[in-house]
Order: C-alpha cells, then structure tokens, then sequence
C-alpha cells in the first residue's frame, strides 16, 4: 500500500461499517492536545512492518469501494484534515423552494377551482328558486346569485367553444356571464323550460358580440345583414363548394337573404387586416416612408387654388354685369335672394313686393333662366348654375 492510499482513507472520514481489525486499524491517533491525526501522517516503514506481520496486503474499504495501488493513480485526493465535513452542493437545476416569482399564475385554472366550490342544483331545487325569484319581481339578490353561480360552469363550457375565434378565455367567460345574469333576470320558470337550456342562448348572444366588437379595432360588422355575413359567410362558402356549386356573392346573397352588394363589402373586409396607417412602407435612402405619408390630402393643391380664385374673379365680374341689366322687382329678388349672404324667404319677398309667395317663385324662376343664359354665352360650360 501506498502513502495515497492511506490519504484517501483519511480524507473520507465517514467510512461505512469494517470489521473490529479494520476500525482498530483506522482509528486516528490522537496527540496530547487532543487534534485527531489520519493514516497519512505514518510513515511507510510502519506500512511495510503491518504487511509483514501480517502475511498478505492490507486493503482499506472507502465508501463501498476497494481501493488499490492499482487505482490509486487515477483517485484524486483532496490535502486537507479529517474533521473538516464538505458541505453538500445544490443541483444545478434545481428550483428554489421558496421562489413565488418563478411559480407561473393561471387565471383561467384559478377561477374554476372558484367556480367548483359553488355545489350544483337539482331540477326541483331550481324550479323553487326560479319561482322565488319570480314571486319577488327580482328584488331577491341573495337567491338571483345561487341561481347564476350554480350555473357558471356552463358558461366556461360555452367559452371553450369559441376559444379559436377569440385568445382570452377569460374576455369570453366574463362576457358569457352577463348574458347568463340576464337570463336568471328574464328567466320564466312556468314555461317547463330548464333555465340552462334558457340561458345558453343568452350567453351565446353576449359572447358573438363580444367577439364581433372587438374581431379588430374597426368594427366589422354594424348591421343585422353584417352581423350574419360575419359568422356565416365562410361557413356558406365551404358547403357551396362541398356540393359543388360555385360560391359566387349572387349565390351566397340569395341562400342567406342579404343584398349582393353586402356580400362583396363583407368578404373584402374580412379578406384583409386592419393596416396602421404608421406603418413603414419601404425605406430608400435611409427614411422610412407610412402609410399616411402616401394618402392623397384633403387640402388643395396650390394650382386648384389658383385656378378657383381667378374662377371667382370672372364670375363676380359677370354678375355685376348681369345686375346692370335688370329692373324693377328682378333687382330686389337678384339682391335679396339669390346673391345675399342671409337670403329671405319667398314669403318675405312676397310681403314686401304685396303680392303671393308663388309669385315671388315664379319671377325668380325667370330670373334664374335669364342669369344661366347670360354666363352660358359669356363664359361657356365653365360655371354651372342650378335651377
């Protein structure tokens, strides 16, 4: 045995069980001022001297382990004392046990563990309480709540089945119970209709309008026409070409009743998504260009400026001239009703001039024919006047 061998020894204090011989050999020595001393401080001329005494190598058992001179190149050993006791390592992988930051929350699991804890009711447990309520013209809250809490598994139920249409359960269950305290409100218990069966139409009405409110930012849908394109139009599609009909918008129109012109709106709405209008379109030389930046604007552009302020010009000239050419009642009527900022009523004109308001019509008529005539033959078709 080597002087390693006895170090690993030493360096593994708590050793499993040996015989009496082997613990009485391993035992450490002990110096006066009572510090415990291994193996490792022998000398190997001891060693040679228990081998020979003995008649045949002396093994040591390390941690289940047999140990030997054999091995004893490959074992690396740690030089420190034997009382020192290595503090276990944690894992790498794993969790912190009193971490709540790492401890992932679901919504949606939190509230049917809360929604469980509300016991179901029986048939003629229902019907008394529906009648309760009834009989109290719906000021009874306490029995309203036990009748919508013992039914809100049934509105999860319905959630899931618009769980593709809309992301957030939790948006479709919280809208599936408004629609099912409405139908504990107009729930009639004498009708000999279950109130789950009354309420699931209920709550499928709150949650498609849910959905449809908030399919996209602009709303999709506004009219009863819209509203039943939304939800039926690729369903129409799909059967259409299932029986191998074309699925054109005429044909689409005339199976669900709605205008042709609401089918061709519905499908170009839902063939694309909204677009922000920030959006970036491309980028050349190194600025980006939106969406906004290429719409058309409202204001003028300085040639139609122009060209309406010289517009003006000429006809305001042409009306002067045209003025000069009335008399009498036709200069009151061209001042007063046809040019004034404020013009007055044909009753007005009528009182002043004494004489019918269907008169005052009539000469302004024929005044109107004379001033089109007039800007035709002096200006062309540029100025078009109304009758």
């Amino acid at each position: 045995m080597t002087a390693k061998v006895d170090a690993k020894k030493t360096a593994k204090p708590r050793a499993p069980s040996r015989t009496p011989s082997d613990r009485r050999k391993a035992e450490p020595r002990r110096d006066d001022d009572g510090a415990a001393t291994g193996e490792a401080e022998e000398s190997a001329s001891d060693d040679e001297q228990s081998e020979a005494v003995d008649g045949e190598p002396e093994t040591f058992e390390a941690e289940g382990e047999l140990v030997d001179d054999s091995e004893s190149d490959d074992v690396e050993v740690e030089d420190r004392e034997p009382s020192d006791e290595a503090e276990p390592e944690p894992e790498p992988d794993a969790e912190p046990a009193n971490d709540p930051g790492l401890a992932r929350f679901d919504p949606l699991q939190a509230y049917m563990r809360e929604v469980q804890r509300h016991p179901l009711l029986s048939a003629d447990e229902e019907h008394k309480l529906a009648v309760a309520y009834t009989d109290s013209k719906g000021t009874d809250v306490a029995v309203a709540a036990r009748l919508v809490t013992a039914n809100l598994r049934l509105v999860v139920k319905i959630a899931y089945e618009y769980r593709r249409a809309y992301r957030n359960m939790m948006d479709l269950v919280q809208e599936g119970n408004i629609g099912l305290m409405q139908a504990v409100k107009r729930y009639d218990p004498y009708r000999g209709v279950k109130l789950s069966s009354y309420a699931a139409w209920w709550i499928r009405a709150y949650i498609l309008r849910f959905i449809l409110n908030n399919w996209r930012l602009v709303k999709v849908g506004t009219t009863q026409a819209q509203r039943k394109l939304f939800f039926n139009l690729n369903k129409e599609k799909a059967r259409l070409t299932a029986m191998g009909i074309e699925p054109s918008h005429a044909e689409i129109a005339k199976r669900l009743n709605v205008a042709e012109s609401e089918v061709t709106e519905m499908d170009r709405r839902l063939a694309r998504a909204d677009a922000s209008l920030d959006a970036t379109v491309n980028e050349a030389d190194g600025r980006s260009t939106t969406r906004l930046e290429l719409m058309p604007s409202g204001n003028a552009t300085p040639d139609q400026i122009a060209e309406g302020s010289e517009l003006s010009t000429l006809l305001q000239g042409e009306l002067e001239t045209f003025r000069k050419t009335l008399t009498g009642k036709d200069v009151e009527i061209f001042d007063k009703r046809i040019v004034a900022d404020e013009p007055l009523t044909l009753q007005e004109l009528g009182d002043g001039f004494g004489v019918s308001r269907e008169r005052v019509r009539q000469l302004e008529a024929r005044l109107m024919g004379k001033l089109r005539e007039h800007l035709r033959s002096t200006m062309g078709d540029a100025v078009g006047v109304g009758a």
